[in-house]
Protein backbone atom coordinates (compact mmCIF):
# COMPACT_ATOMS: atom_id res chain seq x y z
CA UNK A 1 0.00 0.00 0.00
CA UNK A 2 0.96 3.05 -1.02
CA UNK A 3 2.29 5.63 1.91
CA UNK A 4 0.41 8.72 2.26
CA UNK A 5 1.78 11.74 0.95
CA UNK A 6 2.13 13.61 4.16
CA UNK A 7 4.22 10.48 5.27
CA UNK A 8 6.35 10.56 2.33
CA UNK A 9 10.56 10.08 3.22
CA UNK A 10 13.64 11.67 1.96
CA UNK A 11 16.24 8.67 1.73
CA UNK A 12 19.47 9.67 3.54
CA UNK A 13 21.15 9.24 0.24
CA UNK A 14 18.47 12.12 -1.67
CA UNK A 15 19.60 14.26 0.99
CA UNK A 16 23.51 13.81 0.63
CA UNK A 17 22.71 14.32 -3.23
CA UNK A 18 20.60 17.82 -2.36
CA UNK A 19 23.92 18.62 -0.40
CA UNK A 20 25.85 18.80 -3.42
CA UNK A 21 23.13 21.35 -5.68
CA UNK A 22 26.40 23.15 -6.63
CA UNK A 23 24.06 26.40 -6.51
CA UNK A 24 22.82 25.32 -2.55
CA UNK A 25 26.33 23.88 -1.44
CA UNK A 26 27.53 25.21 1.67
CA UNK A 27 31.18 24.78 2.33
CA UNK A 28 33.14 22.33 4.88
CA UNK A 29 35.30 25.15 6.51
CA UNK A 30 34.83 23.85 10.36
CA UNK A 31 36.68 21.81 12.71
CA UNK A 32 35.84 19.92 16.32
CA UNK A 33 37.26 22.64 17.58
CA UNK A 34 35.14 25.34 15.89
CA UNK A 35 32.01 23.20 16.38
CA UNK A 36 32.80 22.76 20.42
CA UNK A 37 33.36 26.26 20.51
CA UNK A 38 29.71 27.13 18.88
CA UNK A 39 28.34 24.70 21.48
CA UNK A 40 29.86 26.67 24.28
CA UNK A 41 29.36 30.04 22.53
CA UNK A 42 25.25 29.50 22.53
CA UNK A 43 25.00 27.54 25.90
CA UNK A 44 27.12 30.12 28.25
CA UNK A 45 25.66 34.04 27.95
CA UNK A 46 23.33 35.76 30.67
CA UNK A 47 21.60 32.58 31.95
CA UNK A 48 25.18 31.54 33.69
CA UNK A 49 24.71 34.46 35.78
CA UNK A 50 20.80 34.02 36.54
CA UNK A 51 19.00 30.73 35.39
CA UNK A 52 20.74 29.12 38.41
CA UNK A 53 19.82 31.81 40.82
CA UNK A 54 16.15 32.06 40.12
CA UNK A 55 15.78 28.27 39.71
CA UNK A 56 17.51 28.13 43.66
CA UNK A 57 15.51 31.22 45.07
CA UNK A 58 11.69 30.07 43.16
CA UNK A 59 12.30 26.39 42.80
CA UNK A 60 14.51 24.13 44.23
CA UNK A 61 17.15 26.09 47.20
CA UNK A 62 20.76 24.29 47.39
CA UNK A 63 19.26 21.04 45.27
CA UNK A 64 19.39 23.21 42.08
CA UNK A 65 23.03 21.71 41.97
CA UNK A 66 20.75 18.42 41.18
CA UNK A 67 18.55 20.00 39.07
CA UNK A 68 21.41 21.04 36.64
CA UNK A 69 22.38 17.62 36.98
CA UNK A 70 19.66 16.28 35.86
CA UNK A 71 18.94 18.51 32.96
CA UNK A 72 22.61 17.91 31.74
CA UNK A 73 22.12 13.98 31.98
CA UNK A 74 18.81 14.72 29.60
CA UNK A 75 20.76 16.91 27.60
CA UNK A 76 23.72 14.38 27.01
CA UNK A 77 21.17 11.27 26.26
CA UNK A 78 19.67 13.93 23.56
CA UNK A 79 22.94 15.20 22.64
CA UNK A 80 24.11 11.76 21.86
CA UNK A 81 21.18 11.10 19.32
CA UNK A 82 22.25 14.06 17.61
CA UNK A 83 26.02 12.78 17.56
CA UNK A 84 24.65 9.66 15.89
CA UNK A 85 22.60 11.47 13.24
CA UNK A 86 24.82 14.02 12.50
CA UNK A 87 27.79 11.62 11.43
CA UNK A 88 24.88 9.41 9.95
CA UNK A 89 23.49 11.84 7.57
CA UNK A 90 25.51 15.27 7.81
CA UNK A 91 23.44 17.87 6.18
CA UNK A 92 22.21 21.07 7.19
CA UNK A 93 18.87 21.01 8.89
CA UNK A 94 19.68 19.15 12.06
CA UNK A 95 16.18 17.57 13.60
CA UNK A 96 14.26 18.49 10.38
CA UNK A 97 16.18 16.53 8.59
CA UNK A 98 16.74 13.51 10.65
CA UNK A 99 13.36 13.51 11.17
CA UNK A 100 11.83 13.57 7.25
CA UNK A 101 14.44 10.10 7.04
CA UNK A 102 12.99 8.60 9.79
CA UNK A 103 9.31 9.58 10.92
CA UNK A 104 8.13 11.31 7.41
CA UNK A 105 7.45 15.12 5.89
CA UNK A 106 4.83 16.14 8.28
CA UNK A 107 6.49 15.42 11.27
CA UNK A 108 9.82 16.89 9.67
CA UNK A 109 7.84 20.40 8.72
CA UNK A 110 6.63 20.34 12.27
CA UNK A 111 9.72 19.92 13.50
CA UNK A 112 11.27 22.31 11.46
CA UNK A 113 8.97 24.60 12.68
CA UNK A 114 9.43 24.56 15.58
CA UNK A 115 13.27 24.88 15.63
CA UNK A 116 12.30 28.14 13.40
CA UNK A 117 10.20 29.47 16.67
CA UNK A 118 13.02 28.53 18.77
CA UNK A 119 15.77 29.84 17.41
CA UNK A 120 13.92 32.57 16.12
CA UNK A 121 12.24 33.75 19.11
CA UNK A 122 15.86 32.84 21.04
CA UNK A 123 17.94 35.01 19.09
CA UNK A 124 15.06 38.16 18.74
CA UNK A 125 15.47 37.57 23.19
CA UNK A 126 19.20 37.30 23.51
CA UNK A 127 18.92 40.69 21.32
CA UNK A 128 16.63 42.56 23.65
CA UNK A 129 18.63 41.68 26.59
CA UNK A 130 22.06 42.48 24.83
CA UNK A 131 20.48 46.15 24.28
CA UNK A 132 19.70 46.16 27.93
CA UNK A 133 22.65 44.89 29.43
CA UNK A 134 24.72 47.53 26.95
CA UNK A 135 22.59 50.32 29.12
CA UNK A 136 23.20 49.04 32.30
CA UNK A 137 27.16 48.28 31.58
CA UNK A 138 27.29 52.19 30.67
CA UNK A 139 25.47 52.88 33.72
CA UNK A 140 27.82 50.85 36.02
CA UNK A 141 30.97 52.89 34.91
CA UNK A 142 28.81 55.95 34.87
CA UNK A 143 28.07 56.85 31.56
CA UNK A 144 24.15 57.33 30.84
CA UNK A 145 22.81 55.99 27.38
CA UNK A 146 19.01 55.89 26.02
CA UNK A 147 17.90 52.23 25.09
CA UNK A 148 15.49 53.56 22.50
CA UNK A 149 15.37 55.86 19.65
CA UNK A 150 11.93 57.09 18.18
CA UNK A 151 11.90 56.12 14.14
CA UNK A 152 8.84 57.62 12.76
CA UNK A 153 6.82 57.92 16.14
CA UNK A 154 8.03 54.59 17.37
CA UNK A 155 10.11 53.63 20.24
CA UNK A 156 12.81 51.06 18.72
CA UNK A 157 15.06 49.61 20.87
CA UNK A 158 18.56 50.25 18.81
CA UNK A 159 20.81 47.91 20.71
CA UNK A 160 19.16 44.41 19.66
CA UNK A 161 19.03 46.06 15.54
CA UNK A 162 22.77 47.24 15.49
CA UNK A 163 24.69 43.79 17.28
CA UNK A 164 21.66 41.66 14.97
CA UNK A 165 23.27 44.02 12.33
CA UNK A 166 26.63 42.89 12.92
CA UNK A 167 26.06 39.37 13.10
CA UNK A 168 24.38 39.08 10.01
CA UNK A 169 27.37 40.74 7.99
CA UNK A 170 29.34 38.72 9.23
CA UNK A 171 27.56 35.26 8.83
CA UNK A 172 26.66 36.31 5.19
CA UNK A 173 30.77 37.13 4.19
CA UNK A 174 31.49 33.74 5.69
CA UNK A 175 30.32 30.73 8.17
CA UNK A 176 34.66 30.06 8.63
CA UNK A 177 34.61 33.75 9.38
CA UNK A 178 32.03 34.43 11.79
CA UNK A 179 32.99 31.03 13.74
CA UNK A 180 36.53 33.08 14.57
CA UNK A 181 35.32 35.95 15.63
CA UNK A 182 32.88 34.02 18.23
CA UNK A 183 35.85 32.44 19.53
CA UNK A 184 37.66 35.49 21.01
CA UNK A 185 34.22 35.93 22.67
CA UNK A 186 33.87 32.08 23.71
CA UNK A 187 37.11 32.46 24.93
CA UNK A 188 36.72 36.07 26.89
CA UNK A 189 33.64 35.43 28.75
CA UNK A 190 34.80 32.11 29.88
CA UNK A 191 37.16 33.31 31.42
CA UNK A 192 35.31 35.79 33.05
CA UNK A 193 33.24 32.94 34.17
CA UNK A 194 36.08 31.28 35.31
CA UNK A 195 37.04 34.87 37.46
CA UNK A 196 34.08 35.26 39.10
CA UNK A 197 33.70 31.61 40.28
CA UNK A 198 36.51 31.49 41.80
CA UNK A 199 36.35 34.89 43.53
CA UNK A 200 33.24 33.84 44.84
CA UNK A 201 34.72 30.11 46.51
CA UNK A 202 36.01 32.91 49.30
CA UNK A 203 32.66 34.13 50.10
CA UNK A 204 30.70 30.34 50.47
CA UNK A 205 29.77 28.95 53.98
CA UNK A 206 29.01 25.79 54.14
CA UNK A 207 25.41 26.12 56.42
CA UNK A 208 24.09 27.78 53.20
CA UNK A 209 23.73 24.66 51.70
CA UNK A 210 21.14 23.42 54.50
CA UNK A 211 18.53 22.31 53.74
CA UNK A 212 19.67 21.18 50.71
CA UNK A 213 16.34 20.00 49.45
CA UNK A 214 14.27 22.60 51.32
CA UNK A 215 10.57 20.73 52.38
CA UNK A 216 7.90 21.57 50.16
CA UNK A 217 6.04 24.93 50.12
CA UNK A 218 2.52 26.11 48.32
CA UNK A 219 3.12 29.21 46.66
CA UNK A 220 0.43 31.53 46.34
CA UNK A 221 -0.97 33.89 43.50
CA UNK A 222 0.14 31.83 41.07
CA UNK A 223 -2.13 32.01 38.29
CA UNK A 224 -3.65 28.30 37.01
CA UNK A 225 -2.24 28.44 33.42
CA UNK A 226 1.07 29.96 34.80
CA UNK A 227 1.19 26.43 36.82
CA UNK A 228 3.37 23.63 35.28
CA UNK A 229 1.66 21.38 32.83
CA UNK A 230 1.50 18.34 35.36
CA UNK A 231 0.21 20.24 37.84
CA UNK A 232 -2.59 22.21 36.09
CA UNK A 233 -3.88 18.75 34.67
CA UNK A 234 -3.51 16.44 38.19
CA UNK A 235 -5.38 19.23 39.99
CA UNK A 236 -2.34 19.86 42.62
CA UNK A 237 -1.90 22.36 44.58
CA UNK A 238 1.15 25.11 43.55
CA UNK A 239 4.39 24.66 45.35
CA UNK A 240 8.09 25.02 45.53
CA UNK A 241 10.76 23.08 46.77
CA UNK A 242 10.79 19.58 47.63
CA UNK A 243 11.21 17.21 45.03
CA UNK A 244 9.12 18.47 42.52
CA UNK A 245 10.38 21.47 43.16
CA UNK A 246 13.90 20.06 42.19
CA UNK A 247 12.16 18.41 38.65
CA UNK A 248 10.60 22.01 38.11
CA UNK A 249 13.89 23.33 38.43
CA UNK A 250 15.67 21.22 35.99
CA UNK A 251 12.75 22.56 33.63
CA UNK A 252 13.95 25.93 34.31
CA UNK A 253 17.36 25.21 34.13
CA UNK A 254 17.37 23.32 30.82
CA UNK A 255 17.16 26.48 28.98
CA UNK A 256 20.73 26.51 29.51
CA UNK A 257 21.50 23.32 27.56
CA UNK A 258 19.01 25.06 24.61
CA UNK A 259 22.25 25.60 22.25
CA UNK A 260 23.09 22.08 21.28
CA UNK A 261 20.74 21.46 19.31
CA UNK A 262 21.57 24.34 17.00
CA UNK A 263 25.50 23.23 16.56
CA UNK A 264 24.37 19.97 14.76
CA UNK A 265 22.82 22.68 12.07
CA UNK A 266 26.25 22.89 10.67
CA UNK A 267 27.06 19.08 9.95
CA UNK A 268 27.09 20.06 6.08
CA UNK A 269 29.69 22.78 6.45
CA UNK A 270 32.32 20.56 9.18
CA UNK A 271 35.22 18.54 7.91
CA UNK A 272 34.83 14.77 8.53
CA UNK A 273 31.68 15.42 9.83
CA UNK A 274 31.51 11.76 10.90
CA UNK A 275 33.87 12.18 13.64
CA UNK A 276 33.74 15.76 13.89
CA UNK A 277 30.53 16.73 15.18
CA UNK A 278 30.10 14.04 18.05
CA UNK A 279 33.44 15.19 19.05
CA UNK A 280 32.52 18.98 19.03
CA UNK A 281 28.71 18.37 20.55
CA UNK A 282 29.70 16.45 23.19
CA UNK A 283 33.49 18.14 24.04
CA UNK A 284 31.58 21.48 24.47
CA UNK A 285 28.49 20.12 26.53
CA UNK A 286 31.18 18.61 29.31
CA UNK A 287 32.52 22.14 29.79
CA UNK A 288 29.25 23.47 29.56
CA UNK A 289 28.31 21.35 32.27
CA UNK A 290 31.32 21.82 34.78
CA UNK A 291 30.85 25.49 34.40
CA UNK A 292 27.04 26.14 35.07
CA UNK A 293 27.34 23.35 38.29
CA UNK A 294 30.40 25.53 39.74
CA UNK A 295 28.33 28.56 39.09
CA UNK A 296 25.69 27.17 41.32
CA UNK A 297 27.90 25.41 43.79
CA UNK A 298 29.07 29.30 44.34
CA UNK A 299 25.80 30.96 44.19
CA UNK A 300 23.87 29.16 46.92
CA UNK A 301 26.94 28.96 48.95
CA UNK A 302 27.22 32.82 48.93
CA UNK A 303 24.15 33.55 50.87
CA UNK A 304 20.60 31.42 51.65
CA UNK A 305 18.09 30.61 49.22
CA UNK A 306 16.03 32.46 51.29
CA UNK A 307 17.80 35.77 50.65
CA UNK A 308 17.46 35.35 46.83
CA UNK A 309 14.11 34.80 47.25
CA UNK A 310 13.60 38.06 48.23
CA UNK A 311 14.96 39.44 45.39
CA UNK A 312 13.27 40.68 42.11
CA UNK A 313 15.63 39.20 39.90
CA UNK A 314 17.57 36.54 41.67
CA UNK A 315 21.40 35.87 39.84
CA UNK A 316 24.83 35.54 40.56
CA UNK A 317 25.36 39.50 40.80
CA UNK A 318 22.92 39.72 43.80
CA UNK A 319 24.92 37.28 45.66
CA UNK A 320 27.98 38.94 45.64
CA UNK A 321 26.18 42.75 46.21
CA UNK A 322 24.44 40.72 49.60
CA UNK A 323 27.93 39.81 50.48
CA UNK A 324 29.05 43.01 50.02
CA UNK A 325 31.21 42.99 46.99
CA UNK A 326 29.79 45.17 44.74
CA UNK A 327 32.60 45.45 42.26
CA UNK A 328 31.37 42.06 41.14
CA UNK A 329 28.40 43.63 39.42
CA UNK A 330 30.70 45.65 36.78
CA UNK A 331 32.79 42.31 36.14
CA UNK A 332 29.57 40.22 35.55
CA UNK A 333 27.66 42.80 33.41
CA UNK A 334 30.85 42.82 30.79
CA UNK A 335 30.34 39.17 31.01
CA UNK A 336 27.07 39.17 30.12
CA UNK A 337 27.36 41.23 27.01
CA UNK A 338 30.39 39.33 25.46
CA UNK A 339 28.10 36.16 26.64
CA UNK A 340 25.32 37.24 24.92
CA UNK A 341 26.80 38.83 21.92
CA UNK A 342 28.24 35.03 20.71
CA UNK A 343 24.65 33.27 21.75
CA UNK A 344 23.29 35.40 19.44
CA UNK A 345 25.85 35.05 16.18
CA UNK A 346 25.15 31.00 16.86
CA UNK A 347 21.47 31.27 16.96
CA UNK A 348 21.07 33.36 13.92
CA UNK A 349 23.63 30.63 11.96
CA UNK A 350 21.19 27.95 13.22
CA UNK A 351 17.98 29.48 12.33
CA UNK A 352 19.32 30.37 8.56
CA UNK A 353 20.47 27.01 8.08
CA UNK A 354 16.85 25.15 9.16
CA UNK A 355 15.15 27.39 7.20
CA UNK A 356 17.83 26.71 4.57
CA UNK A 357 17.36 23.31 4.63
CA UNK A 358 13.52 23.26 4.35
CA UNK A 359 13.83 26.13 1.11
CA UNK A 360 15.86 23.09 -0.20
CA UNK A 361 13.84 20.83 -0.18
CA UNK A 362 10.61 22.84 -1.41
CA UNK A 363 8.80 23.41 2.08
CA UNK A 364 9.06 26.82 1.91
CA UNK A 365 10.13 28.89 -1.19
CA UNK A 366 13.41 27.14 -3.04
CA UNK A 367 14.84 30.56 -3.93
CA UNK A 368 15.68 31.23 -0.46
CA UNK A 369 18.20 28.38 -0.21
CA UNK A 370 20.76 29.52 -3.20
CA UNK A 371 24.01 30.11 -1.96
CA UNK A 372 26.23 32.69 -2.92
CA UNK A 373 29.60 31.79 -5.44
CA UNK A 374 31.94 34.27 -3.87
CA UNK A 375 30.88 33.25 -0.09
CA UNK A 376 29.54 29.71 0.14
CA UNK A 377 26.49 31.09 2.08
CA UNK A 378 23.12 31.60 1.73
CA UNK A 379 23.51 35.61 1.81
CA UNK A 380 19.79 36.49 0.60
CA UNK A 381 18.60 34.45 3.56
CA UNK A 382 20.91 35.59 6.25
CA UNK A 383 20.04 38.91 5.35
CA UNK A 384 16.55 38.26 5.65
CA UNK A 385 16.47 36.34 8.94
CA UNK A 386 18.65 39.38 10.39
CA UNK A 387 16.27 41.81 9.35
CA UNK A 388 13.35 39.77 10.72
CA UNK A 389 14.84 39.23 14.27
CA UNK A 390 16.07 42.55 14.53
CA UNK A 391 12.40 44.06 14.08
CA UNK A 392 11.11 41.73 16.35
CA UNK A 393 13.36 42.34 19.19
CA UNK A 394 13.45 45.93 18.07
CA UNK A 395 9.78 46.34 18.71
CA UNK A 396 7.83 43.65 20.37
CA UNK A 397 8.31 42.68 24.16
CA UNK A 398 9.55 39.11 23.14
CA UNK A 399 10.72 38.66 26.78
CA UNK A 400 7.90 37.43 27.67
CA UNK A 401 7.56 34.44 25.34
CA UNK A 402 11.15 32.84 26.75
CA UNK A 403 9.48 30.05 27.94
CA UNK A 404 8.32 28.68 23.93
CA UNK A 405 12.12 28.49 23.31
CA UNK A 406 12.26 26.03 25.86
CA UNK A 407 9.34 23.72 24.36
CA UNK A 408 10.54 24.20 20.89
CA UNK A 409 13.92 22.39 21.79
CA UNK A 410 12.46 20.06 23.62
CA UNK A 411 9.96 18.77 20.78
CA UNK A 412 12.86 18.60 18.51
CA UNK A 413 14.71 16.78 20.88
CA UNK A 414 11.95 14.18 21.33
CA UNK A 415 11.83 13.31 17.71
CA UNK A 416 15.33 13.15 17.38
CA UNK A 417 15.46 10.67 20.35
CA UNK A 418 13.09 7.98 19.29
CA UNK A 419 14.12 8.19 15.70
CA UNK A 420 17.55 6.45 16.27
CA UNK A 421 15.65 3.10 16.78
CA UNK A 422 13.88 3.93 13.58
CA UNK A 423 16.93 4.78 11.54
CA UNK A 424 18.81 2.05 13.04
CA UNK A 425 16.03 -0.97 12.24
CA UNK A 426 15.38 0.86 8.38
CA UNK A 427 18.43 1.54 7.48
CA UNK A 428 21.21 -0.61 9.55
CA UNK A 429 23.46 -0.74 6.76
CA UNK A 430 24.33 3.07 6.50
CA UNK A 431 27.97 3.86 7.83
CA UNK A 432 27.73 5.61 11.94
CA UNK A 433 30.60 7.78 12.88
CA UNK A 434 29.01 7.44 16.57
CA UNK A 435 26.93 5.41 17.97
CA UNK A 436 24.46 5.53 20.80
CA UNK A 437 24.92 2.66 23.53
CA UNK A 438 22.28 0.97 24.90
CA UNK A 439 20.03 1.65 21.51
CA UNK A 440 17.35 1.64 21.76
CA UNK A 441 17.14 1.63 25.55
CA UNK A 442 18.77 5.30 26.10
CA UNK A 443 16.94 6.89 23.10
CA UNK A 444 13.70 5.77 24.49
CA UNK A 445 14.73 7.23 27.72
CA UNK A 446 16.01 10.67 26.66
CA UNK A 447 13.11 10.97 24.92
CA UNK A 448 10.72 10.20 28.02
CA UNK A 449 13.25 12.58 29.72
CA UNK A 450 12.45 15.16 27.27
CA UNK A 451 8.33 14.39 27.42
CA UNK A 452 8.31 14.66 31.31
CA UNK A 453 10.66 18.15 31.41
CA UNK A 454 7.82 19.71 28.76
CA UNK A 455 4.90 18.23 31.22
CA UNK A 456 6.34 20.63 33.82
CA UNK A 457 6.56 23.78 31.72
CA UNK A 458 3.61 26.37 32.20
CA UNK A 459 0.44 25.48 31.07
CA UNK A 460 0.41 29.12 28.93
CA UNK A 461 3.24 27.77 27.41
CA UNK A 462 1.58 24.59 25.96
CA UNK A 463 -1.37 26.72 24.65
CA UNK A 464 0.93 29.33 22.47
CA UNK A 465 3.07 26.12 21.24
CA UNK A 466 -0.38 24.65 20.11
CA UNK A 467 -1.45 28.05 18.40
CA UNK A 468 1.86 27.96 16.90
CA UNK A 469 1.91 24.37 15.40
CA UNK A 470 -1.97 25.01 14.04
CA UNK A 471 -0.57 27.93 11.88
CA UNK A 472 2.49 25.24 10.83
CA UNK A 473 -0.26 22.87 9.59
CA UNK A 474 -2.27 25.80 7.75
CA UNK A 475 1.13 26.78 6.15
CA UNK A 476 1.94 23.04 5.27
CA UNK A 477 -1.52 22.45 4.37
CA UNK A 478 -1.86 25.57 1.72
CA UNK A 479 2.18 25.44 0.29
CA UNK A 480 4.64 22.96 1.38
CA UNK A 481 2.54 19.92 0.69
CA UNK A 482 2.03 20.71 -3.08
CA UNK A 483 5.52 22.36 -3.09
CA UNK A 484 7.97 19.91 -1.92
CA UNK A 485 10.33 17.81 -4.33
CA UNK A 486 9.43 14.85 -2.36
CA UNK A 487 5.96 14.87 -4.20
CA UNK A 488 7.11 15.11 -7.67
CA UNK A 489 5.41 18.31 -8.24
CA UNK A 490 7.77 20.79 -6.68
CA UNK A 491 10.19 22.52 -8.48
CA UNK A 492 8.13 22.53 -11.45
CA UNK A 493 7.07 18.74 -11.13
CA UNK A 494 10.48 17.61 -13.04
CA UNK A 495 12.29 14.51 -11.87
CA UNK A 496 15.30 13.77 -10.20
CA UNK A 497 18.64 13.92 -12.27
CA UNK A 498 18.97 9.92 -12.78
CA UNK A 499 21.66 8.70 -11.00
CA UNK A 500 21.80 11.57 -8.14
CA UNK A 501 18.61 11.59 -6.46
CA UNK A 502 18.57 15.42 -6.68
CA UNK A 503 16.46 17.62 -8.84
CA UNK A 504 17.21 19.94 -11.11
CA UNK A 505 17.01 23.65 -10.62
Amino acid sequence: MARPGYLRRKSVEDSLAAAEDPDRRLRRDLTAWDLAVLGVAVAVGAGIFSVGATAAANHAGPAVIVSFLIASVVCALAIMCYAEFASTLPVAGSAYTFSYATMGELVAWIIGWDLILEMALAAAVIAKFWGVYLSDAFGLFGVDVPTTVSVGGLAVDWGPVVVVAVFTTLLAVGTRLSTRVNSVFTILKVGITVFVIVAGFFYVRAENYSPFVPPSEPTEGAADLEQPLFAFLSGADPSAYGVLGVLSGAALVFFAFIGFDVVATTAEETKSPQTTVPKGILGGLALVTVLYVLVTVVVTGMVSYRELAQEESPSLTSAFVLVGADWAGQVISVGILVGLTSVLMVLLLGLTRVVFAMSRDGLLPRAMSRTSPRFGTPVRLQVGAGVVVALVAGLAQVELLEEMINIGTLSAFVLVSFGIPVLRRTRPDLPRGFRVPLSPALPVLSGLACLWLMSNLTALTWLRFLAWLALGFAVYAAYSYRHSLQSGRGDGGRAPVAGTGARPR
